[in-house]
């Protein structure tokens, strides 16, 4: 156990089609005239895939806020002062309910009105926009894609890496979409990453300790959002070691495991679909400071 009460884990994640999706990327960003960067609002950092920026050096980019309706307001607004201020365009959404979405054509044409006047000076003025929209697995990329386009045009699931291959999808008669894979990096360098996007659904939990990262997300939470850990679990000491505070929770849910012990495994899974679900609030688990 660390002295800041984090408990180290081992994650393991050698995803192959990865590098595959990194290839087409690479391949593709050619054929687009902007590229379109899906991100967890509730973990803005994390959830960016440096590999990004190196496969798409050269191309204007939209950064797209997603899950904004699940995220803390006023941290929200600290990352889209922070992505502006580094010359990124930023738009938040809320793909499953539609909010933001409708937005997304205006965003996309204000961001190359450059390009667009130089085209209508050229007399191209009907020309067609591409944009590439891309992201890490699971960040509803999809669901995003099919509220702009208004009908089913791309896979959904809340499994890793579903989208496969290349895909064209026309939102409007002058911009056109091409989906890609979700993909993440090949390794984590950092378990702090890797837990957020554990802790998200990015990455699948049978490739770690789900009680440890039960258990560091109490300790994160404890020192961001303690009131939401004691109203909903009862964690009255929000500085307490994460496994303390898991067990804790267990036994305020009432979760035996016989023998006087107490079930933080099940205490380790209620946790993780709950804030999953947002039961626990509007939650940021990043700031601006940190990244």
């Amino acid at each position: 156990m660390a002295d800041n009460g984090y408990q180290k884990i081992d994650i393991h994640w050698f995803p192959g089609h990865m590098t595959k999706a990194g290839r087409m990327i690479e391949e593709n960003v050619k054929l687009v005239d902007a590229v379109c960067e899906l991100i967890d609002a509730r973990i803005p950092s994390a959830s960016r895939n440096p590999d990004i920026d190196r496969l798409t050096a050269g191309r204007p980019r939209l950064v797209i806020m997603n899950r904004v309706d699940q995220a803390d307001p006023a941290a929200t607004a600290e990352w889209r002062a922070y992505f502006r201020a580094r010359g990124l365009a930023v738009l938040e959404t809320d793909a499953r309910s539609g909010r933001g979405v409708r937005d997304f054509p205006a965003a996309v044409r204000e961001l190359l009105s450059d390009r667009i006047a130089a085209w209508e000076e050229k007399g191209q003025a009907k020309r067609q926009i591409r944009a590439m929209v891309l992201g890490i697995p699971n960040v509803g990329k999809s669901t995003f894609i099919n509220k702009a386009a208004w009908r089913k045009a791309a896979a959904v699931s809340d499994r890793p890496g579903v989208t496969r291959g290349r895909q064209w999808i026309s939102v409007d008669r002058t911009l056109e979409l091409l989906d890609t894979p979700g993909i993440l990096w090949p390794r984590f360098d950092s378990q702090e990453v890797g837990e957020l996007l554990a802790v998200t659904g990015a990455v699948k939990d049978d490739v770690l300790d789900r009680e440890a990262l039960a258990a560091n997300l109490l300790v994160r939470l404890g020192k961001l959002y303690p009131e939401a850990i004691e109203r909903r679990y009862g964690l009255s000491s929000p500085d307490a070691p994460g496994w303390e505070l898991l067990e804790a929770a267990a036994k305020r849910r009432g979760f035996l495991a016989g023998r006087g012990e107490y079930d933080t495994g099940r205490m380790a899974a209620v946790l993780l679909d709950e804030f999953r679900g947002g039961k626990l609030g509007r939650i940021t688990l990043e700031r601006p400071d940190e990244s």
